[in-house]
């Protein structure tokens, strides 16, 4: 179980994420159980998807208020009386939390500027720990926010020693990482470290175009549709879990300028989504899918 909160706060909504194998009476064991508790249930979705080994998903917001034991206590008494039974992976998370959230940025600044934005705007209900970058570019719009922003340089010979002071500022600080445009291949030093934790945008409708300069081979091949793809990054290059894509019509007029400037528009779009998902706890993996509440 992961709540991504120091301390478990005593109002608002509390957010259970279940998977487990498919059988009758799920729904009535958990929706029972946050009953007898006093738990006034807000929101449910959920999701069978059937096959021969049929798997059950489900997300359920109820409210802290009118629990008749602590949300610690009421989590704990879930883990050893209703989870064992149905087989259950499950995680609760809380509204009032703030997640702390670190980006990662090369030298293309429009997701970063987005997010930044969202975030001030009061968006995204999330703390923007840092900003990482192995370019010094951004800095003059990230500290007059109040974020630190810590440029970290990095050639292929100084790459391990990058990655190990990337980690000494990230683990214990952040749940979660996002890559906006940091072109850069985490190995798995990084990666192992936030499970399901880093997002990554890439500015291909994926699992078109991977790899390097995808507006440059969608040109070439002649595309009628760009788009782009956030997706929960992992040791295959652009193959992680897929969180969000959208996509934009273009044409053979369109050139490679033309292609980046509105690819780019929907790169901001989709990325945002994805990271205010994972942030209210909407969604959940299962192999290398995701099953997304939004």
């Amino acid at each position: 179980m992961i709540a991504l909160v120091n301390e478990t706060p005593t109002e608002g909504t509390a957010r259970l994420l279940v998977q487990c194998p498919d059988r009758p009476g799920i729904i009535a064991g958990v929706s029972q159980f946050l009953f007898q508790h006093g738990a006034n249930i807000v929101q449910a979705d959920e999701y069978a998807s059937g096959g021969e080994e049929p798997r059950f998903f489900l997300r359920m917001e109820y409210e802290l208020a009118g629990l008749d034991a602590s949300p610690d206590e009421i989590a704990a008494l879930f883990g050893a009386e209703v989870a064992p039974r149905f087989g259950m992976h499950w995680n609760i998370s809380y509204s009032a939390s703030r997640p702390r959230i670190a980006i990662l940025v090369s030298n293309v600044g429009h997701c970063l500027l987005d997010l930044l934005w969202r975030w001030r705007s009061g968006e995204l209900h999330a703390e923007i720990a840092m900003v990482i970058s192995n370019h010094d570019r951004f800095r003059p719009d990230v500290e007059p926010l109040g974020v630190p922003y810590h440029h970290l340089p990095v050639t292929r010979e100084t790459k391990p020693e990058q990655e190990q002071q990337l980690l000494s500022l990230l683990r214990g600080n952040v749940d979660l990482v996002v890559l906006a445009r940091y072109m850069q291949i985490l190995t798995p030093t990084v990666l192992d470290e936030f499970p399901q934790a880093i997002i990554n945008i890439h500015h291909s409708f994926l699992p078109a175009f991977i790899g390097a300069d995808p507006y440059r081979q969608a040109r070439e091949r002649g595309v009628k549709i760009i788009g782009a793809t956030a997706h929960y990054a992992t040791e295959d290059l652009d193959e992680g879990p897929i969180i969000e894509q959208d996509v934009a019509r273009v044409s053979h007029r369109d050139t490679r300028a033309e292609l980046i400037r509105r690819g780019r528009e929907i790169e901001r779009v989709v990325l945002a989504r994805a990271v205010r998902w994972h942030i209210e706890s909407r969604i959940l993996v299962h192999g290398n899918q995701t099953v997304v509440f939004p």
